[in-house]
């Protein structure tokens, strides 16, 4: 039987979608920007933000009880957690709360109708994937394109300190948008050249990026679609958060083209999350199981187990050599067979 705590437990679960939106709120407002330097009073935000200022009261008031600031005689100040919301933070979150805010949270009310079909919101919608549906709104993938690459940021320190990318001589990061990943391996490692292949539409922020952080002259961009071919231009391939977008038979098809691409002895590493085999009520696991979903309701793919990893690899050419944890990701290591 249910008893008071149990059900205490589930209200809050059932209402967290409510914390979602007041930081989403926040992000829009420039809240974080605004308490960048220092604490302003509730009439400067306002006059800021051309919000109501009741309304802004209570909004602030929120955000003060998740820990996004601070409240002292109508005085506002940013907390380190709320400086993530910052979109010049090293670290930001920024774009990828408007991304989860104004398009997930959307899409995850479509969920029981992807549960009883076992079809994407863009498939229910009749496109073929999301990526087509998405390319339909130029706001949504400005924005999906700003929340992938704050993603990447966030993981980067975790992934350098996972894996030695020394050993290689040419690196190519196969759907590697922006370059925000090759970039950080090949500044991090002097000797290394960098390829960072994905379709013509990312090449303007890819070449921005390495302009930005000197690497223009180690790092090119190659526009390509990878269902189609890879160039046999690199002795290793690493792929972030890649295949987990495709079902078994598309990942297939990708992962074949990378085999094809490297030489006898050439290394494959897919950085993604590892689905447990026995998931339990952990944070973790419940973040892998929830990402799991939105890959069903989103593009179509799936969050795997190692193992799961493994059968890919073997029908693709490829022997699963390691996998090294990096964070809340892992580093999935494959060499040519």
């Amino acid at each position: 039987m249910s008893s008071i705590h149990a059900s205490a437990r589930l209200l809050h679960l059932i209402q967290s979608q409510r914390v979602t939106a007041v930081i989403y709120v926040a992000a829009k407002l420039g809240i974080a920007e605004l308490l960048r330097d220092r604490s302003r009073p509730l009439g400067e935000l306002v006059e800021a933000t051309g919000a109501n200022k009741q309304a802004l009261r209570r909004l602030l008031t929120a955000l003060s009880t998740i820990g996004i600031c601070t409240v002292a005689e109508e005085q506002y100040a940013l907390t380190e957690l709320g400086a993530c919301l910052d979109g010049a933070a090293t670290q930001s979150l920024k774009n990828w709360t408007i991304f989860e805010g104004q398009f997930l949270t959307e899409s995850w009310t479509g969920l029981l109708d992807s549960i009883m079909t076992g079809k994407t919101a863009a498939q229910l919608l009749g496109h073929e994937n999301s990526f087509d549906l998405m390319a339909c709104d130029p706001e949504m993938v400005s924005i999906f394109n700003a929340a992938m690459m704050e993603g990447t940021r966030l993981a980067i320190p975790d992934i350098l300190g996972a894996y030695d990318f020394g050993a290689f001589a040419h690196l190519m990061d196969v759907g590697g948008g922006s370059g925000e990943l090759v970039g950080a391996i090949a500044g991090q490692h002097p000797h290394i050249r960098g390829t960072i292949f994905d379709l013509p539409r990312c090449a303007e922020s890819a070449t921005g990026h390495l302009r930005r952080i000197g690497l223009r002259d180690r790092v090119e961009f190659v526009a390509g679609d990878f269902f189609q071919t890879i160039p046999s231009i690199a002795d290793a391939i690493v792929m972030k958060h890649i295949i987990h977008d495709w079902s078994d038979e598309r990942s297939m098809v990708i992962l074949a083209n990378c085999r094809r691409a490297l030489p006898g002895g050439g290394v494959l590493l897919l950085i993604e999350r590892i689905m447990p085999e026995f998931p339990s009520v952990s944070d973790a696991h419940r973040e892998q199981t929830l990402t799991d979903l939105l890959m069903l309701r989103g593009p179509g793919g799936l969050e795997r187990t190692e193992k799961q990893y493994a059968w890919l690899f073997r029908e693709s050419g490829f022997t699963h050599t390691a996998t090294y944890p990096a964070g809340r990701l892992s580093l999935i290591e494959a060499k040519v067979t």
